[in-house]
């Protein structure tokens, strides 16, 4: 053995790729559920923290958040009804955020575990050791 050679085997890796349409187009509905998942409890999220803050209502921004949230809010704006209003957003709208990830990542597993085969399912990079 030669001192500039190591005492080991070299390690090969391998990057695999399919040309496969139908795994590149679930990986890109996963991405979109993901996204549309995130953008929603952000949404919440956002509200809770004017809410809290005690952001002015009749502020336009405050006013957009506020409807848009009250889209995404899954019916759960009046779920609990606590007297403190930063208290009943903060329970309200950030259960809803929660449901929001969840749903996410139920969806996103669902999705890739019926549409694409056992073998794609989570195997973007392989390494070899030979």
């Amino acid at each position: 053995m030669t001192p500039a050679e190591p005492p080991y085997p070299a390690a090969e890796e391998e990057v695999v790729e399919r040309g496969d349409g139908r795994v590149r187009g679930v990986r890109i509905a996963c991405a979109v559920i993901d996204v549309v998942c995130w953008l929603f409890a952000i949404v919440l999220a956002i509200h809770i923290f004017l809410v809290i803050g005690g952001a002015n209502p009749a502020n336009g921004f405050a006013q957009m958040i506020d409807s848009w949230s009250a889209g995404v809010s899954l019916g759960l704006r009046d779920l609990f009804t606590p007297a403190s209003a930063g208290l009943r957003t903060l329970l309200n709208d950030g259960l809803a955020a929660l449901l929001w990830l969840l749903i996410g990542a139920v969806l996103t597993n669902l999705v890739s575990r019926v549409a694409l085969p056992a073998h794609e399912r989570r195997v973007w990079y392989r390494r070899t050791v030979r």
